[in-house]
């Protein structure tokens, strides 16, 4: 028995011996492990890091990961106040055009001669850039900083770029010389890059919104999508001046010397008709939007008392050069947004990419609170960002839906007179209640 038990002590013996580690191995595996230990540390902290850097990079770009709803300012001058009142209508962002700013309002409200032809806001004149206007700069700095105290997002967008006056400051006749000749190109490249490069960290502007309404089909022959074809046209001017792509990739280049982050907002060409998208290439760069308008079918949206109002909706409307009848209801509108959706299907564009940048009709179209709901309901179902044209606007009424269905009364056109905001009174209103319903921001 006590053999036995010497020898079981004897085999815990040699167990425990052949298991222990010496002191200094214990010591060099400690090491290890702490090196180890700091090296995680490390990787940690390092994702930690470009966790932050992406989220300043990108901070204006996630503006837009969500949908929003915004409208259009169109005004004659700077006005602050409309800011505060779009913020109280759940105005997301507001695309500011400041282009009327630089005319006198005796030539935009009296119908008088321009005192002033040659001068364009920011660019100087449309003929050569020459560098930014400083004080028109001051006054576009000052409206971006009345946003930002009322807490409002800005897209900022122009009517004129150099070798393309807006038509209404050009006798009305298209300026299509950005279209004949590359050094506008250019010209227009170096002004947005000098915009940008004094803007990119102003706090409300989350768009450049290179310029509005493109159209290089009506300077080379192209006028009516209902009737011609977009393949035919684009490939007789790809590679020129005319090849609105090239136009795009010139300013993008330009813009991203100075500022990498604020995201750019590129329209489609023939005015920004979704059509167009049939041959816009996307932009390598993963902070760019892609925007259209849709004021179809034109003969319709485009009515007024002057010209008559011989249309509603839903119905059966002329349209094309060709003066084709067509049915239109919502499912017509879907169709006619088609080629905006099939663009992003097939070149992997997410919907909070997508703008339908200015859409609305003229107030007095019987039917317009129907046209309205119809395309907000489409663009949500899209996911696309929308924003309506316009919102108190003061040199035109035609699509101030406050007003309702009727024509402004004197009182709204004794204060444009002087100057002043026309009062806003409640009436029965189905365009405003239609708006104010799709600006409900849904949880």
């Amino acid at each position: 028995m006590k053999k036995s038990k010497a020898f079981i002590v004897l085999i815990l013996l040699l167990v425990v011996g052949c298991s222990s580690v010496p002191p200094q191995a214990n010591q060099e595996l400690r090491k290890e492990e702490k090196k180890e230990e700091k090296k995680e540390e490390k990787k940690e902290e390092k994702k930690e890091e470009k966790k932050e850097v992406k989220q300043e990079r990108n901070e204006k770009l996630a503006f837009w990961d969500v949908q929003r709803k915004g409208t259009n300012f169109m005004n004659s001058k700077s006005l602050p106040e409309n800011y505060e009142a779009a913020k109280e209508q759940n105005i997301e962002f507001i695309r500011l055009a400041p282009d009327k700013w630089a005319k006198d309002s005796d030539y935009l409200f009296n119908d008088k001669p321009d005192t002033n032809p040659d001068k364009d806001f920011l660019i100087g004149n449309a003929d050569k850039y020459e560098g930014i206007v400083a004080e028109d700069f001051a006054a576009l700095e000052a409206d971006l900083d009345a946003a930002e105290a009322r807490g409002s997002k800005v897209v900022l967008t122009v009517l004129s770029l150099p070798g393309d006056r807006w038509r209404q400051f050009n006798n009305y006749k298209n300026d299509d010389r950005i279209w004949k000749d590359f050094s506008y190109h250019e010209q227009a490249a170096v002004f947005w890059r000098d915009l940008a490069s004094r803007l990119k960290d102003h706090p409300a502007l989350i768009g450049y919104n290179l310029i509005n309404e493109p159209h290089p089909e009506t300077a080379t022959g192209f006028h009516d999508f209902w009737t011609q074809d977009y393949n035919e046209w684009y490939s007789s001017v790809e590679n020129t001046p005319a090849d609105l792509n090239l136009l795009y990739e010139t300013i993008v280049t330009a813009i991203r010397t100075v500022d990498s982050k604020t995201p750019i907002i590129v329209n489609s060409g023939l005015y920004a008709t979704p059509w167009a998208f049939k041959y816009l290439k996307p932009i390598k760069d993963e902070n760019v939007l892609y925007a259209f308008h849709m004021y179809e079918p034109y003969e319709l949206t485009s009515q007024n008392k002057k010209k008559g109002l011989t249309y509603e909706y839903p119905g059966t409307i002329k349209v094309g050069e060709d003066k084709t009848e067509k049915a239109f209801n919502k499912e017509a509108l879907k169709e006619f947004l088609e080629p905006v959706a099939q663009w992003a299907k097939e070149h992997n564009i997410p919907a909070n990419r997508i703008v339908a940048e200015e859409f609305g009709t003229n107030q007095l179209v019987k039917g317009a609170d129907q046209y309205m709901a119809d395309l907000i309901s489409i663009f949500d179902d899209f996911g696309w960002h929308w924003a309506f044209y316009a919102f108190r606007e003061d040199t035109w009424d035609g699509m101030d839906y406050e007003l309702g269905n009727q024509p402004p009364t004197w009182e709204y056109w004794q204060a444009i007179e002087k100057g002043e905001q026309p009062p806003r009174k409640a009436v029965d209103n189905p365009i405003w209640e239609v708006l104010k319903k799709g600006l409900e921001r849904k949880e």
